[in-house]
């Protein structure tokens, strides 16, 4: 994967930015929930009473956001110098992590930071340092 420095547009990121935080404030005020991806979707394998619909609603929201975005204008190019092997081993250790450490990026960077919280800085911490270490090993180290 690559990034296109040349297309890089900061007053977009920065809206997208405030919308992620003005959803994640919305779903904690109106229904009390921590707006972390893993949760919530991996509460669809194992809903409570009444915990479906919201739920669903909100992952429906995460999957139609780009395809709205598409009929205003086009979407950026997608390239993946990933095999379909390194990309499901990369998905399973990514659930791995958010198994062991309780929740996601969504859920302790963005709302577990915002709300102070200790365990969600030491889990932030712990998965960005795991982050660069890995791309250290695989760019500079392994040469992949």
């Amino acid at each position: 994967m690559h990034i296109a420095w040349t297309n890089f547009t900061p007053w977009l990121a920065l809206s997208g930015g405030i919308l992620i935080g003005i959803a994640a404030a919305l779903l904690i005020l109106l229904n009390g929930r921590i707006a972390g991806i893993s949760g919530i979707v991996g509460g669809l394998f194992s809903p409570g009473k009444g915990d479906v619909a919201w739920r669903l609603l909100f992952v429906l929201g995460l999957v139609s956001a780009p395809l709205l975005y598409a009929l205003v204008t086009a979407l950026p190019p997608i390239d993946i110098d990933a095999s379909k092997l390194e990309l499901v081993l990369a998905g399973l250790l990514v659930g791995i992590g958010t198994r062991y450490g309780a929740g996601c990026t969504s859920g302790h960077g963005v709302c577990g930071l915002s709300r102070l919280s200790a365990r969600s800085l030491a889990a932030t911490l712990v998965f960005m340092a795991a982050g660069f270490a890995t791309v250290y090993v695989l760019r500079h180290l392994a040469g992949l």
